[in-house]
């Protein structure tokens, strides 16, 4: 069994993630002693909104400060307010498992604010998997729990997005035009590890540019993407400020867009990216550190670095490469930053048979590397 890499504050929490990253599973693991509530249970779900006391008087019935997990727990919104009162008056520590912000937004976070801290679970880290972790399988199906742990991964995607990701879209009220949105969502596939235009977008999708931006808030609020911002260095060019945007695992992108098999060429460099991307995101996440992470690029040029992790004034700057054979140009964005004040680490991520060395000042890595010594905390500003 996987053990994850998150850590948590031994008091009331929120875990958010998409579905079939493993919650339920890290819950039951790390709490095997606590009392459960499954809100995905129907059985469950209509007795306590029939008998709106059942759930208040279970809980009161606990010993005080007991554990209690409440699962999927943005279907049942309301029962956050019973949840308040038991931290207060029965010193009961809850773990509530969300895979969607959506609902919870305006009742829940604002309603337990300051009594409960919140973690996010992500897909399977290269170093949780150990020797398992292929990053070829990575790229191709991604490493999202339900997915990775099936025998037919290919086939757990498929009906992943065909059950899982169209349910919620359809759930939501904004959606007025699915058809639009279907359109979008392949759309978004392409879009991993790109810069947005939200206007360019629109046209393909016969949809304007405001819509567009809520489509991409709803794939962020189903924990799916995250949008990544434009450094701005100041560096003596105009540089480029649109954000780039991401699926939180690649096979989740490459389903979006419909794209099975073997990883083509051409694809290859945004999967790279976005795997390099989300394991410096997920690593800096799970030990709370508060690093932001934003790309820089010199406006109308291709002069670029993929990644810039900052803290304190400090940065690292990463770029990536899925080539194996180095070139003299790849390490061109990197040297374009090097004046940058604060900088304290520049890394080419590269599949390379060499990795470890380093030249002109810029360190070459691999991207199993780049995983171990982000797990270590030695790519931390």
């Amino acid at each position: 069994m996987v053990r994850r890499q998150l850590k948590y504050p031994d008091r009331s929490l929120f875990l958010f993630g998409a579905r079939g990253t493993g919650k339920s599973t890290w819950a039951r693991q790390e709490f095997p002693q606590a009392t459960h509530f499954d809100f995905l249970d129907a059985d469950l779900l209509h007795r306590i909104q029939a008998q709106p006391g059942f759930f208040a008087q279970t809980i009161r019935a606990l010993p005080r400060g007991s554990r209690i997990v409440l699962d999927e727990v943005q279907r049942l919104p309301e029962i956050l307010h019973e949840v308040h009162r038991a931290i207060e008056s029965h010193r009961h520590r809850f773990v509530l498992l969300g895979s969607s912000t959506r609902r919870l937004k305006d009742v829940g976070v604002n309603l337990l604010a300051g009594r409960a801290s919140e973690r996010h679970l992500y897909p399977f880290l290269s170093t949780e998997l150990g020797s398992e972790f292929r990053l070829e399988q990575a790229l191709e199906t991604g490493t999202v729990p339900l997915v990775w742990e099936d025998p037919q991964p290919a086939e757990a995607l498929r009906a992943y997005v065909a059950t899982y990701i169209r349910q919620e879209i359809e759930r939501d009220a904004r959606l007025r035009d699915l058809g639009s949105f279907s359109r979008f969502l392949v759309i978004a596939g392409l879009m991993h590890g790109q810069v947005i235009n939200y206007t360019g977008i629109g046209d393909m999708v016969g949809a304007e540019r405001r819509r567009v931006e809520s489509y991409f808030q709803l794939l962020e609020e189903l924990l799916m993407a995250w949008r990544l911002p434009a450094f701005e260095g100041k560096l003596r060019v105009r540089e480029r400020q649109h954000p780039k945007f991401f699926w939180i695992d690649a096979g989740l992108a490459r389903a979006a867009k419909g794209q099975w098999g073997k990883v083509s060429p051409e694809e290859r460099g945004h999967l790279l990216e976005g795997w390099v991307a989300n394991t410096l995101r997920v690593n800096y996440a799970y030990r709370d550190e508060e690093v932001k992470l934003a790309y820089w690029a010199a406006h109308g040029s291709d002069v670029e670095v993929d990644l810039i992790a900052s803290r304190g004034g400090r940065h690292i700057a990463f770029e990536v490469k899925s080539a194996e054979r180095r070139r003299s140009s790849d390490s061109r964005g990197l040297r374009a930053v090097a004046e940058l004040p604060g900088l304290a680490g520049r890394y080419l991520v590269q599949p390379t048979p060499m990795p470890g060395q380093s030249e002109g000042g810029v360190n070459i890595i691999s991207p199993e590397m780049l995983g171990e010594m982000a797990a270590a905390g030695e790519l931390t500003p």
